[in-house]
């Protein structure tokens, strides 16, 4: 029950009565008002070379704390190995031992992980003076409490981890390694958590893995999207560690691991359909509305053409039923609406989707059919008499393509086969890359990064999800359909291919001969040839080009 508690000659037990000297007084008090003072005299961690010692801190550090103390948000990216889960134990057990009925949370990706940074606090506070203990309560794996009312629970991170409770300090370590939905549907259910006070601070300390809800959650707090303080850690700011030692880390790890762990760069997945250099330039900006399930970045404007692409789910809480709005009235095409749910029936799920495509000037609707997306567009067609529903005719040898009437044997909706993902891949891969669409939606980016490919396929990394990626996908094929080039009056491989025609003709100069008949053959290039020919009064036949 007590995991060793009756029996630690280490630990103060409740209710034991000590009288403090006038130097004892002095420093609890002087503790009480400096948790660095107290952190750097009184925590012991223990040192690889040399066992037991006190914590000296790093600079960096005490800035850590500092912040800490000072902002309720606080978000820190920071390489590996640089005390920095020992620095924020040792601030929240000064938050225990010196503020009464205050209770602290600890998150991890994994249960073992919180654990063992409660461990940590555990070790530090059995080695603190008995003078400046608290009597304990509760000692176990899980959590500790104090005489003085406060406490300390580790969870894994997972959307009923805290759920219920009331805390003054959540500590969340290596946030970045939660996976992207879990990290969303923690956040759902913690935020009233944290919003229930007017003082509770909230902790994130991680080293970047990707381009997920850790990097997004960074990137709002740099650009002053959110109320979260960042700090950053280089690796240069710990002692020791020089170009030699940089050098020599690269050589027993990689370039690319290096440049993740101890320069903190957001790096995604390997063998992404877009290349990582790309993803990198994708730059997210929050919704103008933002309602439950449904993120708008623009709203319809008058006389614009909009395709909506769905992605149908059975709504059963894994797979996500998506819709994407696309305003294909110009090109670059833009990102102007997301909806995403995983629990939606797909018995309901049409009435979304009519909602939606209603209010972007009944735009046109391209759904996926390969399970329950048929009785989606079915119900869209039939019972709510939507009708810019695109067809689908199949030929033998050309495979699927837009139906512009009522062709016998065409069908409501797409069918995913190898051909049309691969070709919706290729599609997708040249819009991006030639920023010819336009993604305005922090999920679609983060889906990019990790839509890798997989055999003969691209497909989402284990643990992820591609739903958003694959109804750009089905955009990205429709494309190069003729019938989108008719309703749209644009053909983006024409205009791919005149703006490389045209980049040609810029990066190659004019070469032309002069001859004035009374002397050498002179060459001349671009501007040069051009000056020359008016200064001398030339006609167009009064030289030639070297083809």
């Amino acid at each position: 029950m007590r995991d060793g508690y009756q029996g630690n000659s280490n630990l103060k037990k409740a209710g034991t009565k000590l009288e403090f000297t006038q130097e004892q007084l002095l420093e609890f008090t002087r503790c009480i008002r400096d948790p660095i003072y107290f952190i750097k005299k009184y925590v012991k961690i223990v040192n690889v070379d040399y066992g037991l010692v006190p914590f000296d801190m790093w600079p960096f550090q005490k800035e850590m704390v500092e912040g800490f103390h000072a902002n309720r948000f606080s978000i820190c990216k920071m390489p590996r190995q640089v005390g920095k889960t020992t620095s924020v134990a040792g601030y929240m057990l000064w938050n225990i031992l010196f503020q009464d009925n205050y209770t602290v949370a600890i998150l991890a990706n994994k249960g073992a992980l919180a654990r063992e940074i409660l461990d940590r606090i555990k070790y530090a506070y059995e080695h603190i003076p008995h003078w400046l203990q608290q009597g304990v309560l509760e000692w176990n794996k899980g959590n500790i409490e104090l005489e003085n009312g406060s406490k300390i629970f580790a969870y894994a991170t997972s959307g009923s981890g805290v759920r219920g409770g009331t805390y003054n300090l959540i500590f969340l370590d290596e946030f970045a390694f939660v996976p992207h939905n879990m990290a969303q549907d923690f956040f759902t259910s913690t935020y009233p958590v944290i919003s229930s006070g007017k003082t509770t601070k909230v902790i994130i300390v991680s080293t970047p893995n990707g381009l997920n809800m850790f990097y997004k959650m960074w990137m709002d707090s740099i650009e002053g999207r959110s109320l979260y303080t960042p700090f950053e850690v280089h690796w240069s700011m710990v002692p020791g560690r020089d170009e030699k030692w940089k050098e020599e880390t690269i050589r027993n790890t990689s370039e690319e691991q290096f440049r993740q762990e101890f320069e903190t760069e957001f790096i995604g997945s390997s063998a992404t359909l877009i290349p990582g250099s790309k993803l990198k330039t994708l730059t997210f900006r929050p919704p103008i509305h933002k309602k439950e399930d449904t993120d708008t970045y623009e709203e319809p404007i008058p006389g614009h053409t909009y395709m909506t692409m769905v992605d149908c789910s059975e709504g059963v809480g894994l797979d996500y039923s998506v819709i994407s709005v696309v305003d294909v009235t110009e090109i670059p095409y833009k990102q102007v609406l997301k909806y995403r749910n995983n629990k939606i029936s797909p018995l309901i799920l049409p009435t979304y989707i009519y909602n939606i495509a209603n209010k972007y000037n009944r735009s046109f609707v391209l759904v996926e059919t390969n399970n329950v997306g048929k009785q989606v567009v079915d119900i869209l067609h039939y019972d709510l008499e939507y009708e810019n529903i695109f067809r689908l005719e199949y030929h033998e040898i050309k495979g699927q393509n837009i139906s512009s009437g009522f062709k016998r044997g065409a069908s409501f909706g797409l069918k995913t086969t190898t051909s049309t993902k691969k070709i919706g891949c290729a599609n997708l891969k040249t819009l991006i890359e030639n920023d010819k669409l336009i993604i305005y939606d922090f999920d679609t980016i983060a889906e990019l990064n990790t839509f890798v490919r997989d055999k003969d396929t691209y497909k989402a990394e284990e643990g992820n999800n591609d739903d958003i990626v694959m109804t750009l996908v089905f955009f990205s094929w429709l494309t190069a359909q003729s019938y989108f080039k008719e309703v749209t009056n644009s053909d983006i491989r024409q205009k791919l291919l005149d703006e490389r025609n045209l980049q040609l003709d810029e990066e190659t100069l004019p070469v032309g001969f002069i001859n004035d008949g009374q002397q050498e053959e002179k060459t001349f290039d671009g501007k040069d040839l051009w000056e020359t020919v008016r200064s001398r009064g030339y006609t167009s036949s009064g030289f030639e080009f070297n083809k």
